[in-house]
């Protein structure tokens, strides 16, 4: 029983790892700049970080796991759009965020934009997609093959 709990503990810290290795960026125009460089595509994710159920799934279920992880790292530059409601953000964050918001048109968490390296919108996903990573990265890879 010991070595079973022992197994689940270091896929959570394995997990939380991968999760902690992402490198999800602000500036959508800085990250359009870095896809533009390593030609992958942008995956914008609008969330309520820490009061939207179907967010904390997501990046619980998906972002947070190290197959998401090891894709992203090769193939997108992440983009966190955040809304929350108990994290504070400067007001420039603030601001630039309600913009994004604006120009995407988001009327709900989570939505999900993904962008290729020209910056021309591929794919929207809004709410929560079902599958796990391994739908994710079939979604992604066909939008990658466009």
């Amino acid at each position: 029983m010991r070595g079973i709990w022992l197994s689940l503990a270091t896929v959570l810290v394995a997990s939380a790892a991968a999760a902690a290795d992402l490198v999800w960026l602000t500036d959508l125009d800085k990250a359009q700049a870095q896809a533009k460089t390593e030609n992958k595509l942008v995956f914008i994710n609008f969330t309520g970080s820490d009061w939207c159920g179907w967010c904390i799934k997501l990046k619980k279920e998906v972002f947070d796991t190290q197959e998401f992880a090891d894709y992203a790292k090769t193939n997108l530059v992440l983009v966190e759009v955040d809304f929350p409601r108990r994290k504070s953000q400067s007001a420039e964050l603030k601001k630039a965020n309600a913009a994004l918001r604006d120009k995407f048109k988001v009327e709900g968490f989570p939505t999900l934009v993904v962008l290729n390296a020209r910056g021309q919108k591929l794919w929207e996903q809004v709410g929560y997609m079902r599958g796990g990573p391994k739908a994710w990265i079939a979604k992604l890879d066909e939008l990658k093959r466009k």
